[in-house]
């Protein structure tokens, strides 16, 4: 009897242990939070500079992304060389300076300078004597006192000369020597080359004693007061572009700031690349320090839509899924947001497009500063 009630005692004891650990184990129905809501101190949101906005209307562009770089106009750049050989005198500029339109730029000096201006002024007394005596030939031919042969001759050895003292004298002013001072006796053995165009120095290919043959480039001068856009679009896309389109660039390398051009020209034939030459002209020129050669990644617009959106500030990746955060109510100590899912949209000018299937509110306010910050946290 003693047994038997042993027995059922330990049944009962394990039947509750069972029934105690059934319990801890078992799933609290009433502790599942809600998941879409989001609560955030008013400390927080003025601390981290939060914002609240809502959705307006925008205008979104259809681009097309190309690459090219800041040039100038073909009189906007010139390249220096000699018109005669010599060795380099004197270079008294850097790369950087800046110059003005007949500024002195080098000296160049070549015994052969002399020589010419010697040959000029052979040239010269020679004429002389043949305008006489052509001028007399002529006297004589209309009085039918000299012949037809020794008439043709003194015209044929004048205009000869006369060639040869005016081709000489071109190519004196040419190499800048004043003919007036030649021919009062001073000759020149040293040659200047004057700034062709106002601007910047940016190559300077010569030092004092090199020889430089006329072949040879000496500096090169960039005046940047006008420049504008080189972009290269692919032969897929020529059939989109128009004169006058926007474009919208940056210079990646030194500034996140975006600038705004027109499209000017069109080029008319395809490089060896399958790309279209197209030049843009800047709206603001001034008070930006671009220089020629700078790469450039640029949009040009090619349509125009309007569409709702917000700043891209108030959309938030999650696990590959897209969120706003709608501001459900807020009072002294307290903001809630409820998470609202959307479809990847459009970004454009600071902006993102907003597609959802859940209804939204003219007057709906989202936070647009600061979701990044909450996602993290």
């Amino acid at each position: 009897m003693n047994r038997l009630l042993y027995s059922i005692y330990l049944l009962l004891l394990f039947a509750t242990l069972a029934s105690c650990r059934d319990k801890q184990s078992g799933p609290d129905l009433n502790a599942e939070a809600d998941v879409t809501t989001i609560t955030i101190s008013r400390e927080q949101f003025e601390g981290e500079n939060m914002a609240l906005g809502e959705i307006e209307e925008r205008p979104f562009s259809s681009t097309i992304h190309v690459t090219g770089m800041i040039d100038v106009p073909p009189q906007n750049r010139a390249v220096v060389s000699a018109f005669m050989g010599g060795y380099i005198k004197d270079t008294p500029l850097l790369i950087g300076d800046v110059v003005k339109r007949g500024q002195l730029l080098v000296t160049i000096e070549n015994p052969e300078f002399v020589t010419l201006q010697q040959n000029y002024m052979e040239a010269k007394e020679k004429l002389n004597y043949l305008k006489a005596e052509y001028e007399r030939q002529i006297q004589l031919r209309s009085e039918n006192i000299t012949s037809q042969k020794n008439f043709l001759k003194a015209e044929s050895e004048f205009k000869t000369v006369q060639a040869q003292y005016n081709g000489l004298n071109q190519r004196l002013r040419m190499l800048n020597f004043s003919t007036s001072e030649i021919e009062a006796g001073t000759l020149f053995r040293v040659s200047k080359i004057y700034a062709p165009i106002a601007g910047s120095i940016t190559k300077m290919n010569v030092v004092k004693g090199l020889f430089v043959s006329p072949a040879e480039e000496i500096l090169e001068i960039i005046d940047n007061d006008h420049i504008h856009l080189e972009l290269n679009v692919f032969e897929k896309d020529i059939m989109k572009l128009e004169k006058g389109q926007t474009i919208w660039f940056k210079i990646p390398e030194s500034s996140s700031e975006t600038f705004e051009a027109k499209v000017y020209l069109i080029g008319a034939n395809i490089e060896e690349n399958r790309t279209i030459k197209i030049h843009g002209h800047l709206k603001n020129e001034s008070g930006h320090n671009f220089l020629t050669g700078m790469f450039v990644e640029a949009d040009i617009v090619i349509a125009e839509s309007l569409k709702k959106a917000l700043p891209s500030g108030a959309v938030a990746n999650l696990d590959d899924t897209w969120y706003l955060l709608r501001l459900l109510s807020k009072n002294e100590e307290e903001y809630v947001f409820k998470k609202v899912e959307i479809q990847q949209g459009d970004q454009y000018n600071g902006y993102t497009s907003i597609e959802t299937n859940t209804p939204l509110g003219a007057t709906d306010k989202f936070l647009t500063k600061g979701i990044f910050n909450v996602f993290n946290e």
